[in-house]
């Protein structure tokens, strides 16, 4: 898989005595890691002049990158499913593995939409055609939407109308579009458009895993330090602060 199909640098490049980290992270974390990224580099101005590269795709995915040797540092997945696996692999330093954040998922439909869609038992009617929800094989917010639906006795009802999204925020931009009539998404996804879409109601917290966002430095890392050191902010007051920001809730 191509390695960081989306690449975003937080600050003009200067190349002087900086140093540089790459933070492959859930795509549901782009908008709170943009402004995590911009504010860790002003708190390392005076120091470590830190550059901070993202990488953002689905959990899964990014899995796969580090798995094939993509130079990554640090590692922001949404579920612990893959940082587990990456554990398991020894491709992460597990003494600095911490759950950072929790999040909920959320039926969505098109902001403009007419349909008669009051809760997942809706998802049934005939009038509802088109159904995305992440790939639950690679995509945490795809996983976490399977196990509801499940649980809900839905999934096998509806499985044929299901469209399946590469990361969350495809999901969300089928939906935002109208291109499919219902999804499944993080809560905090949904607040990102919250002008193109309609939270219809959120999943029972007893019908998925528990969200929670883990992140740790990859094994591999030749700024372990610095690495350590963006972990460190996202855990403290202001990384808390700008996470609250965009919807997230503390992981405890």
């Amino acid at each position: 898989m191509m390695f960081a199909l989306l690449l975003i640098f937080t600050t003009s490049h200067d190349a002087g005595a900086q140093q540089e980290i790459t933070v492959s992270a859930a795509a549901s974390l782009t908008n709170a890691f943009k402004e995590i990224g911009t504010s860790f580099e002003a708190s390392q101005a005076n120091t470590t002049k830190a550059k901070v590269l993202m990488n953002f795709a689905s959990s899964g995915a990014l899995m796969q990158q580090i798995a094939g040797g993509a130079p990554v540092d640090v590692f922001a997945s949404a579920a612990q499913r893959e940082m587990n696996e990456l554990e398991k692999k020894g491709l992460v330093i597990v003494s600095t593995r911490r759950d950072f954040a929790a999040n909920g998922i959320v039926l969505i439909k098109p902001a403009a939409s007419k349909a008669a869609l009051k809760g997942f038992e809706d998802l049934k009617n005939t009038g509802i055609k088109k159904i995305a929800i992440g790939n639950p094989a690679s995509v945490p917010a795809g996983m976490y939407a399977q196990e509801a639906l499940t649980y809900l006795k839905i999934y096998a009802d509806i499985k044929d109308k299901l469209i399946f999204g590469e990361h969350v925020r495809q999901v969300l931009d089928y939906v935002a579009r109208g291109e499919v009539d219902a999804g499944v998404v993080f809560s905090t996804d949904a607040m990102v458009r919250s002008k193109e879409v309609t939270v219809v109601v959120p999943a029972p917290d007893k019908s998925h895993k528990k969200i929670l966002y883990p992140v740790a430095v990859v094994k591999d890392s030749k700024k372990v330090d610095l690495s350590k050191s963006f972990i460190d902010f996202l855990v403290s007051p202001e990384g808390k602060r700008i996470l609250a920001k965009y919807g997230f809730t503390p992981a405890n």
